[in-house]
């Protein structure tokens, strides 16, 4: 059996990086939805991550989304992070809710429209040189709705042409994390519709560049965990975007629809060598209809406990029966370890991180929730588009 102690050692060393965007009020296509103590600024999202950070102690960095998290000093912003125990993680960029993007942003037809939105992704990396953050993270909402309305290769030369400007623009320390998407919201062809394009144009431009893998970015029955072990076979998966899909992007939290398959990509990264701050974890949700730190929180426990499933895999018995060929017996050495249940195991390690047990209860006790619906009254709700 897997030795306990390396299996607490690891999970003790865990980092899930929480997004800024989650903290604010989100919806479905038709309604965003507010809730009582939303933050108002990135200032306040972040108090917001520090409770996260503190009940779970995995939970150190956060994402910025730009421009919802412009602020006019970023230097503050990192020092009110580092004051509450966290860093400020990757920065997103943002190039789909401008009218000029209607056909596309680096992809656009118009070259007026490709400068203003690689001026928008070399904005991104003048405020990571500001923040400290060393990842770029990209998702173009770029394509096509219709056949014949734009040229598909000369798309992806436009792609290639803007994403070689702002690697260039890179620090030494710094990385582009490339994020695909099948569909939507352009319908007939996206322009980085899976991981095989988002690495054909990692590869063409260095090592810098990295494949991002957004477990909700996939057709129904794709393998993600084949995807997660080629791309760690040839280096180049950069991070996860966790969350959980029943239908299409649905952007439940992580684990909710399907666990087994969260165990099944923890399995691989662990297998493959991932399990390294090289592969950033960050969350990608939008807590609709529940309450965003308790989800979030949640979200970070069900990436913990696949986690301990995967370390807990008993890797010799699992070699050995796939060397016979023992089809039953192989699959029987995951299903062990997956039906395990360790709750306890990781509640013993919060424990000897002087960590409450339970990290949903600890956050309920401490009257966050009622203290920030009581003082933030007033002003603009942080959400989409804010």
């Amino acid at each position: 059996m897997t030795e306990l102690a390396a299996v607490k050692a690891a999970l003790k060393t865990q980092a899930v990086e929480t997004p800024s965007w989650a903290y604010g009020n989100s919806g479905t296509r038709f309604k965003v939805f507010a809730q009582p103590g939303v933050p108002r600024n990135p200032f306040e999202k972040l108090d917001d991550a520090a409770k996260v950070h503190e009940f779970t102690g995995a939970a150190p960095t956060v994402a910025l989304h730009i421009p919802w998290d412009r602020v006019d000093d970023y230097a503050a912003l990192a020092k009110h992070a580092e004051e509450r125990g966290l860093k400020l993680g990757a920065i997103n960029s943002n190039t789909f809710q401008d009218d000029d993007y209607r056909l596309g942003s680096i992809c656009h037809p118009d070259a007026a429209v490709r400068r203003k939105a690689v001026g928008h992704l070399l904005e991104c990396v003048d405020i990571m040189d500001a923040t400290g953050s060393k990842d770029l993270k990209l998702w173009f909402a770029d394509g096509t709705n219709y056949p014949g309305q734009d040229d598909i290769r000369e798309r992806q030369d436009r792609l290639a042409e803007g994403l070689a400007q702002v690697y260039e623009r890179l620090g030494d320390d710094q990385r582009m994390l490339l994020e695909y998407k099948f569909f939507e919201p352009a319908f007939y062809a996206t322009d980085v519709p899976d991981w095989g394009t988002a690495y054909a144009h990692c590869l063409k431009l260095g090592p810098k560049a990295q494949v991002v893998v957004d477990t909700g970015h996939h057709a129904p029955g794709t393998n993600i965990e084949f995807i997660v072990a080629t791309l760690l076979r040839e280096g180049r998966l950069g991070a996860f975007d966790f969350n959980s899909r029943f239908y299409a992007d649905d952007d439940l939290m992580v684990g909710a629809a399907d666990p087994f398959q969260l165990f099944r990509i923890m399995y691989e990264v662990i297998r493959g060598g991932g399990f390294t701050p090289d592969v950033a974890f960050m969350l990608d949700q939008c807590h609709n209809i529940e309450a965003k730190i308790p989800a979030i929180i949640r979200s970070v426990m069900n990436v913990q406990e696949a986690t301990a499933k995967a370390l807990l895999v008993d890797r010799d018995a699992l070699a050995a029966a796939q060397r016979d060929g023992d089809v039953l017996a192989a699959n029987a050495v995951l299903m062990d370890a997956y039906n395990t249940d360790v709750r306890p195991l990781v509640a013993e390690v919060r424990e000897e991180l002087g960590l409450a047990a339970d990290p949903i209860a600890a956050y309920h006790a401490c009257g966050w929730a009622g203290k920030i619906a009581e003082e933030r009254v007033g002003g603009q709700q942080a959400g989409w588009g804010a």
